[in-house]
């Protein structure tokens, strides 16, 4: 079974930081893309960005400039820095390790708000 152990959510004011944190094993890790989605009740699951096994990046437009997706190989981890963060962030944040559409796997979600 396949684990992804997230980390890091809170409660921030507007214009604040949080940095999320994701582990899994090391099999997984390094073949896989790591991302980071977010979820607000009534939509659907959107992408805030991916970075794949070498360290290519993609990021969703609305947080370009202000989040950043960083993966540690030593430690198994990928990690998403969020800076002048905004209430329209609020929302909770899924880790995802993506292999194939068979190898697709979830974390349980952090939640993070944001308001003052």
């Amino acid at each position: 079974q396949v684990q992804l152990v997230e980390s890091g959510g809170g409660l921030v004011q507007p214009g604040g930081s949080l940095r999320l944190s994701c582990t899994t094993s090391g099999s997984i890790f390094r073949l896989y893309a790591m991302g980071w989605f977010r979820q607000t009740p009534g939509k659907q699951r959107e992408l805030v960005a991916r970075v794949g096994p070498s360290g290519s990046t993609v990021y969703a437009e609305s947080v370009k400039g202000r989040f950043v997706i960083s993966r540690d190989n030593a430690k198994n981890t990928v990690y998403l820095q969020m800076n002048r963060l905004k209430p329209e962030d609020t929302a909770v944040y899924y880790c995802n390790a993506y292999g194939s559409a068979m190898n697709d796997y979830w974390g349980q979600g952090t939640q993070v708000t944001v308001s003052s």
